[in-house]
């Protein structure tokens, strides 16, 4: 075999991965936020699950990313192992539609498809079209890889040594060991099947010994999930797991299959799909999928309790008031930009709600003078300091990916929403130190004054609540609602300066009580402001894009 048979063959191979890299992020970029939702939304129940995994990997042509994205799902909470398991069982047929359009040989019109790509990528100004033309593009890379990698294998067919080394792998448990070891490098079991496709075409490679490589892609296919929930919780490794072990115990059932009637299986896809090797081998992939899931899926209580045995005990719970740790982030070793800003979006209400009760805790230890209030102020605001910082770090990180293109959007308000956030915490500190100033001073506070403290916090409650709700959840019925109470926050603090005034002047209370008091109003209404400027933050994010892109 001659050196530029070697050439073509790993070239084509490299255009093959790099198309399939170009087409999944591309895609993942234009409609990774809308199939996020899909799987949110329509995941309640393993069935439909199936079909959402199904089509989810059917259309960005890979079941690795599809489970490591249902692993960071998991991990985040947004979803349970049961409906996780729905997903990656269907996952695991979608992935087999790559292979069939290999086999039905689409490579003659490759350079149709990547001219369409190019012209749609290049002379569109439009960001969408743009993805879309790039998702294109990688569609025609990738067959163009396949056409070169056909023409190579062509080649190997007057090698004698190659011929003998094909005709030597007979064993059915090494071939299925192959194929687990070079989809492991290769992290898809898309691109081994394909090129056994290729190779049962060329005659390079038996029918049956390409079935049992498929088979041993299947458990390779695992290694990506597997690697991705190494530094997740318990409930992620598990989701790993259920990938992995349907496809354990699918290999195994399919190997027991055929050993006993492999002439027969053969027999049946030959009637299916005439005399084409490499249709066949790629309807076979097809139908070993479908039957493992119809199969299994009685099973997937089953499955799912098994990976608690392998997998034992519980997660150490972080709840909101955890110190410097972060409950839905980290560092993964595998970070998938579909579901980061979930995560993150997940982490800044989780720290949202700190710096409210900590807002909270300051008020009552400025009433009550109660030292371990005050003291657990300064403590919270450290941890609230810790998030800020770690949140900011990972976005700045998750800003260098490949986003989907609704995520982008968001990504500079995400930085504004933290640091009001932080701004808050800060003002609750200040309410500390007032406390401070006040315990130390021995100040009193009237009555009617701590009055008009408690109603505007009361304000400032609500404001923040809906405020937090709208950005976390997307809740925007109480828009308006934000709107009018900032309005009535603002004249609020205007009315309660103008009393702290009047009783300054009759005497009714000292300067220093005074200066306390009105200190408190300004900051509880700049925290009006911050809540405000939290709510609107993603929306003026998504106008100013808009604005961009015209």
């Amino acid at each position: 075999m001659g050196f530029e048979v070697v050439l073509a063959m790993a070239g084509g191979l490299g255009l093959f991965l790099y198309g399939m890299h170009i087409m999944s992020d591309s895609i993942e970029s234009v409609a990774g936020a809308k199939l996020r939702r899909i799987l949110e939304i329509f995941t309640t129940n393993r069935f439909s699950g199936i079909l959402v995994g199904f089509l989810f990997t059917g259309l960005i042509q890979s079941s690795s990313a599809c489970t490591v994205m249902v692993v960071s799902f998991v991990n985040s909470g947004l979803m349970n192992l049961y409906q996780a398991a729905g997903v990656i069982f269907g996952s695991n047929v979608g992935t087999t539609v790559t292979a069939l359009l290999v086999s039905f040989k689409l490579e003659k019109v490759a350079p149709i498809i990547l001219l369409v790509g190019v012209v749609a990528f290049m002379f569109s100004k439009n960001q969408n079209v743009k993805k879309i033309g790039e998702v294109i593009i990688g569609f025609g890379v990738l067959f163009m890889g396949l056409s070169s990698m056909s023409a190579a294998m062509s080649g190997m067919k007057e090698s004698q040594y190659i011929l003998d080394l094909f005709a030597s792998l007979q064993s059915p448990l090494f071939a299925i060991i192959l194929g687990f070891v070079i989809t492991g490098i290769v992290q898809s079991s898309s691109v081994t099947v394909s090129i056994m496709v290729l190779l049962a075409n060329q005659g390079l490679l038996g029918m049956d010994i390409c079935m049992y490589i498929t088979l041993g892609c299947n458990i390779g296919s695992c290694t990506t999930a597997l690697i991705a929930s190494l530094s997740g919780k318990k409930d992620a490794k598990r989701a790993a797991m259920i990938h992995f072990l349907f496809n354990v115990i699918g290999t195994a059932i399919m190997y027991v299959i055929l050993w006993f009637s492999m002439d027969w299986v053969l027999s049946a896809f030959i009637g299916i799909a005439g005399n084409n090797p490499g249709r066949i081998v790629a309807y076979a992939h097809m139908f070993f999928k479908l039957f493992l899931v119809i199969v299994l899926t009685p099973f997937i209580g089953a499955i799912v309790k098994l990976t608690y045995l392998i997998i034992p005990g519980d997660d150490k719970k972080i709840g909101y008031r955890e110190s410097f740790q972060l409950k839905y982030i980290g560092n993964k070793v595998v970070l998938n930009p579909a579901t980061a800003v979930v995560e993150v979006i997940k982490e800044i209400d989780r720290m949202a709600s700190l710096a409210s009760e900590n807002l909270n805790r300051a008020m009552n230890a400025l009433i009550t003078l109660d030292q371990e209030d005050i003291d657990e102020v300064y403590q919270v605001e450290e941890n609230i300091n810790f998030l800020n910082h770690a949140i900011t770090d990972h976005l700045v990180k998750i800003n260098q990916t490949t986003l989907p293109i609704e995520d982008l959007k968001s990504i500079g308000g995400l930085f504004h929403v933290v640091n009001d956030i932080e701004r808050i915490g800060d003002h609750a500190e200040n309410v500390a130190d007032n406390a401070v100033r006040r315990k130390e001073g021995n100040i009193t506070i009237s009555k009617i004054a701590l009055k008009e403290l408690g109603e505007m916090l009361d304000m400032v409650n609500t404001i923040i609540q809906y405020s937090v709700e709208m950005f976390a959840h997307g809740k925007t019925n109480h828009m308006q609602d934000i709107l009018a109470l900032e309005t009535k926050i603002d004249e609020k603090e205007r009315e309660l300066q103008q009393n702290h005034v009047e009783r300054l002047t009759r005497n009714e209370c000292t300067p220093a009580a005074g200066m306390l008091f009105s200190d408190v109003v300004s900051g509880l209404e700049r925290i009006s402001d911050h809540a405000t400027n939290i709510a609107f933050s993603i929306i003026e994010a998504e106008v100013d894009e808009d604005e961009d892109l015209h």
